[in-house]
C-alpha cells in the first residue's frame, strides 16, 4: 500500500507540493478528492487507497479490485482549459500510464477509447474524470485512475498487469503526465495526439457508436480531435463521438 510518504516523493518528482491523504480501505478516492478539491484544496492534491469499496466508472459501473493488489488514486487538477476541452484529460492519463506500465514492467498495455487499459485483450485498468463547471468556467477536474495487478474476482473481461511497483508505477506515471500538461498551453491538444495514439487500441478498429447529434453509427475509427472526440469514417462521412459508449466490432 502507498503511504503518505510515497505519495509525497511522488509529488517532488514534479516539483510539487501538495496535499496528500493515503487510506487502506476506501469508498472511492475520486469521491475523496472531490471533497477537497471543493474544500479549495490546490492542484495536485493526491489520494490513494489499497481498497475501494465503491469504486466507480464511467456510465454509472462499478470498478472491483482485490486488496492490495492495484493502484488505485485520484487527483486534482485546476486547468485553465474550456470545458469542452477537458476530455483530453482522460486521454492523457489514459496514455500516461499505459507508458508508466511498459516502462516499469514492460508490459506492453494499449489505450481504448476513452478511458480503458487493455492488455492481451483483457482490462487492466480505467481513468474515470469527474469535473466541476461554474459560470462557464472550469473550476477544478478530478482524474481517478485504477490500474489492477491481480483480475478481480467474478469480472470475466477483467485482467492483471502483474507484479509492480507501487510507488515507481505512480511516479513514472506523474512525471509523464505532468511533462504534457500545460493546459494554458495552444499546443496541448497536439501533445495529447501524440502521447495517445501511438499506444491507442480503438484506431483502426470499426465501431458502433453514438454521434453528438443522437445518431447511431458504424464506421472505422481514424482519430481524435482538438476536444478529445472519436473521429468515425463511416460510408456517409466523418463522424465526432464524444461521450457514450464504444463497441468495438474489430478490424476488418
Amino acid at each position: 500500500m502507498l503511504t503518505r510518504d510515497d505519495l509525497q516523493q511522488v509529488l517532488a518528482a514534479i516539483t510539487v507540493t501538495a496535499p496528500v491523504r493515503s487510506d487502506e480501505v476506501t469508498p472511492s478516492t475520486n469521491a475523496t478528492a472531490l471533497q477537497m478539491a471543493e474544500a479549495g484544496e490546490p492542484e495536485w492534491t493526491l489520494v490513494a487507497a489499497g481498497h475501494q469499496t465503491e469504486g466507480r466508472g464511467r456510465l454509472g459501473r462499478t470498478w472491483a479490485d482485490v486488496p492490495g493488489s492495484a493502484l488505485l488514486f485520484s487527483f486534482v487538477l485546476r486547468p485553465d482549459l474550456p470545458p469542452a476541452r477537458t476530455g483530453l484529460l482522460s486521454l492523457l492519463a489514459g496514455a500516461t500510464m499505459a507508458q508508466a506500465i511498459r516502462a516499469t514492467t514492460g508490459r506492453r498495455v494499449n489505450c481504448t477509447w476513452p478511458n480503458d487499459l487493455y492488455l492481451h485483450g483483457a482490462k487492466v485498468g480505467g481513468i474515470l474524470l469527474e469535473s466541476e463547471v461554474a459560470n462557464g468556467e472550469v473550476r477544478y477536474v478530478v482524474v481517478g485512475v485504477g490500474v489492477n495487478l491481480e483480475p478481480p474476482p467474478d469480472q470475466p473481461v477483467a485482467g492483471g498487469i502483474g507484479p509492480a511497483g507501487l510507488r515507481e508505477l505512480l511516479e513514472a506515471f506523474f512525471t509523464r503526465f505532468a511533462k504534457v500538461y500545460t493546459a494554458a498551453d495552444i499546443a496541448f491538444p497536439q501533445r495529447v495526439h501524440n502521447a495517445w495514439l501511438p499506444l491507442s487500441g480503438t484506431i483502426g478498429q470499426m465501431v458502433r457508436a453514438e454521434t453528438v447529434d443522437g445518431r447511431e453509427v458504424t464506421g472505422r475509427a481514424v482519430g481524435i480531435d482538438d476536444f478529445g472526440s472519436l473521429l468515425l469514417s463511416t460510408d456517409t462521412g466523418e463522424a465526432r463521438v464524444s461521450f457514450g459508449e464504444v463497441e468495438h466490432l474489430g478490424s476488418s
